[in-house]
């Protein structure tokens, strides 16, 4: 610890007395300043021992010393140490009772004690207090980095903890605690996930100090990693603002795991490529080379029923970090294998049927639908049915299909099971279908607007009765050559013939695309 007025008191070569101040002698002091100036506050900083030999003062004026015993203690100076035998052969009382009035410690220097020694002894004293902090901060480097290597993060948390005298935490990329320690400190870690998720908001490296409650401590939380996005988090608990050896701990600590974040970052890139590797070979229908080329990496995803996740969004953007960060977060927390596979503007996730990370990247998915804000930046999501490594590639398709459903409809997410629990008509609302019925039926409409006869309406009664010629012209209110003749004009304007169940399929559906009803 830094030198104090005790200490100072304590020792032996200075021969310094206590006149006043006694209950505050274990004040810090961070220098010992000589000045006979009448007002020396201007060039104080705050924790000196400030010595004078009252020159320029009239020391025995009681009013004078007030006023300036107050305002040296309004500046924060620590203590007053007053040279007898030079100018005064003692401290004048005046002095002696303002300092005693103001709480400020005042010390009788003899006059055998030169200042220089005074000075001599705070600064030797600053200087052996650092070089413990600096030797103390060395040997915590070399514990935590000792637990890293042994015991992994979890280790060097619980060394952490030892080293500031509180608790530690570590967060995932989704600001969710994946370790603490000691074990007790994991819930009030968890209750600082919304400053955490702020933090990661800003570029690494980054920090910020949260301020408890009277009754709680003082948290310092730390960004881990070098780009763009934090990639971890680690926040430090104490009760109060840590002294130099144990910030040497903690920046220790942040570079430690800084260190681990990039290097699990560069193994999670490697992982990537395999996963990259295994997905094309689920996709060519080759899951024996697949389940050859992950080996244990997957675990059994590659043997139980799994689904396909395929989200679209900007390249590197931060739609799809996110979202694979959701499903890396769920898989770390639940220990469920998980293969994700950055495409350009696609991402691909294949899970397990049920498990924690298809739910994670639904919520995340229902926690973006609304808060979108405009179509450059918008997440869209594709999930495929619950299937097998034989049908991954049936599987990659209802994704991408139900991904295609979901821009159409300005969804964030759609399931391939929605799409066939539900009618094939909203699909019909997309503005391609809408342009290639007007462009199939306008021949039709612009015959009607001339007033020689109603083929759209004939057209829509007659398929609707599956070609039954009585019951369409009963529908229409005419005769049933009536309609045989307007069918034929269909097919002369048309240029297609009705006989052919592709023309009655594409007529039936370029009607409904642009019927009013349609929704």
């Amino acid at each position: 610890m830094p030198p104090t007025l005790a200490s100072l008191v304590h020792h032996s070569a200075l021969k310094l007395t206590v006149r006043a101040g006694e209950d505050r002698l274990d004040a810090p002091v961070r220098w010992a300043h000589a000045s006979e100036l009448a007002d020396p506050v201007p060039y104080m900083e705050g924790g000196e021992l400030l010595l004078i030999t009252a020159l320029k003062l009239d020391a025995e004026d009681r009013e004078a010393m007030r006023r300036y015993v107050k305002r040296l203690a309004g500046a924060g100076v620590v203590g007053l140490g007053f040279a007898v035998g030079v100018h005064y052969d003692d401290i004048p009382e005046a002095l002696v009772e303002a300092a005693r009035e103001e709480g400020l410690p005042l010390l009788e220097v003899p006059r055998r004690t030169p200042f220089l020694a005074i000075s001599k002894a705070v600064s030797a004293a600053i200087a052996a207090d650092q070089y413990r902090a600096v030797t103390a901060g060395f040997a915590a480097q070399r514990e935590l980095t000792r637990q890293t290597l042994t015991d992994g993060p979890e280790g060097l948390l619980a060394a952490l903890a030892a080293q500031v005298d509180g608790w530690a935490a570590l967060y995932d990329a989704s600001g969710a605690v994946v370790a603490a320690a000691p074990d007790w400190a994991a819930r009030r870690a968890a209750r600082l996930t919304a400053e955490v998720t702020r933090l990661r908001e800003r570029p690494a490296p980054a920090s910020s100090v949260v301020a408890g409650p009277e009754d709680e401590d003082r948290v310092e939380l730390h960004s881990l990693g070098t780009g763009r996005r934090p990639r971890a988090a680690l926040a430090v608990g104490t009760a109060a603002a840590p002294g130099t050896a144990e910030r040497y701990a903690v920046h220790s600590a942040v570079a430690l795991l800084t260190l681990t974040t990039e290097r699990s970052r560069s193994l999670h890139a490697a992982e990537q490529r395999i996963g990259a590797a295994v997905l094309r070979m689920l996709l060519a229908g080759e899951p024996d080379h697949a389940r050859a080329v992950a080996g244990d990496l997957y675990g059994a995803l590659l043997d139980a029923p799994f689904r396909i996740i395929v989200a679209q969004g900007e390249a590197n953007g931060d739609a799809l970090g996110a979202l694979a960060e959701a499903a890396e977060s769920a898989a770390a927390r639940s220990g469920e294998a998980v293969l994700v596979v950055p495409e350009g503007e696609r991402l691909v996730v294949l899970a397990a049927d049920g498990g924690t990370v298809v739910g994670a990247c639904c919520d995340h998915a229902a926690a973006r639908e609304g808060a979108r804000k405009t179509d450059d930046d918008e997440l869209v999501v594709g999930l495929s049915a619950p299937a097998g490594p034989i049908a991954a590639s049936a599987a990659y398709k209802q994704a991408e299909q139900a991904l295609s459903v979901a821009r159409r409809r300005g969804r964030v997410l759609v399931e391939h099971e929605q799409m066939a629990a539900g009618s094939v008509l909203p699909l019909l609302a997309d503005d391609a279908v809408k342009a290639f019925a007007d462009g199939l039926l306008r021949a039709l409409r612009d015959h009607d607007a001339t007033g020689r006869g109603d083929l759209v309406a004939s057209l829509r009664a007659w398929l609707s009765r599956h070609g039954q010629w009585d019951a369409a012209a009963a529908d229409l209110g005419v005769h049933r050559h009536t309609l045989r003749y307007r069918m034929r004009r269909v097919e002369e304007i048309l240029g297609r013939s009705l006989d052919d169940p592709d023309v009655r399929m594409e007529l039936w559906l370029a009607l409904k695309a642009t019927s009013a009803d349609t929704t």
